[in-house]
């Protein structure tokens, strides 16, 4: 059967496009339907007062800070293991079977989902340990879960830093651990940066990890032992009981506003560390 190669790569071309608009169409078409509904929620009063009645009426200020600081904690519990991690694949060991079988518990604990590893956390920081529903075991929980995020990005920022750099480290008189903090990190830092900052973007949207783990208390936590509902659980809290579908868009629409928030940084970072070493 004979194929004309110039329609056969315009047939290509069109199929291709085609799944590109109609990625971005339903990328767009999301945000203008959460957007539009969410918007006119927005007022200082809503950012600022905490929820009332179960959600009802009231804001989501006590919902924030419970995002916030789950964030914050699990971002500072993650980031030296990962980093630290990465530091020891590429520079303290050769390739080889264990960094194969490190490269590889990375990757499977990225592809675990995260009700299972709300259920872990459960099991594990809530029961097992004591620490009830809190901010501290919901932080540990998404520690584990951005691990293996800050680790692949970490490693392949330091994997783009050229070899010429250490060795003139090492030519200068430097050991090992002085050549790693004074010349491969600050070189890798932007993508390490990029890496902690998409780990951020996924523990703000997380919900599934966090309601078996943090719970979903409206108060303002007090305490890294409070327990705390984030925005990503009231929204889903809301929206599932019907206790209010405005509040559930307003509390969305922050939810996609801070997310892009994020991404739009990240790629900011990834585009100045790929050009620096272009």
């Amino acid at each position: 059967m004979y194929f004309n190669p110039r329609k056969e790569q315009k047939f290509i071309k069109i199929l291709l496009w085609a799944f590109t608009l109609i990625t971005i169409f339903t990328l767009f078409f999301i945000l203008f339907f959460i957007l539009k509904n969410g918007l006119p929620v927005l007022s200082l009063s809503f950012l600022t007062t905490n929820p009332k009645d179960m959600g009802k009426s009231g804001g989501i200020f006590s919902t924030i800070i419970g995002t916030i600081a789950l964030t914050i904690m699990a971002i500072l519990i993650a980031t030296p293991l990962g980093v630290g991690s990465a530091i020891y694949l590429n520079e303290y060991t050769r390739e080889g079977r264990i960094t194969r079988i490190i490269r590889f518990g990375a990757d499977c604990l990225a592809g675990i989902p995260s009700i299972i590893f709300g259920l872990f956390g459960f099991i594990l920081f809530v029961t097992k340990l004591k620490l009830g529903w809190s901010i501290l075991s919901g932080s540990l929980t998404l520690a584990f879960m951005i691990l293996p995020t800050i680790i692949r990005t970490s490693e392949e920022a330091m994997k783009c830093v050229p070899r010429s750099y250490r060795d003139v480290s090492y030519s200068l008189g430097s050991t090992k651990w002085q050549m790693v903090t004074k010349v491969v990190l600050p070189s890798a830092l932007p993508g390490i940066i990029t890496g902690i900052i998409l780990s951020a973007g996924r523990s703000i949207g997380e919900t599934a990890a966090v309601i078996f783990t943090a719970g979903s208390a409206l108060r303002i936590p007090t305490s890294i032992f409070s327990s705390s509902r984030t925005m990503a659980v009231h929204f889903y809290v809301l929206a599932r009981e019907g206790i209010s579908l405005d509040n559930a868009y307003g509390t969305a629409a922050i939810l996609i506003i801070a997310i892009l928030i994020i991404n739009i940084i990240t790629y900011r970072l990834m585009y100045r560390f790929m050009k620096r070493y272009a």
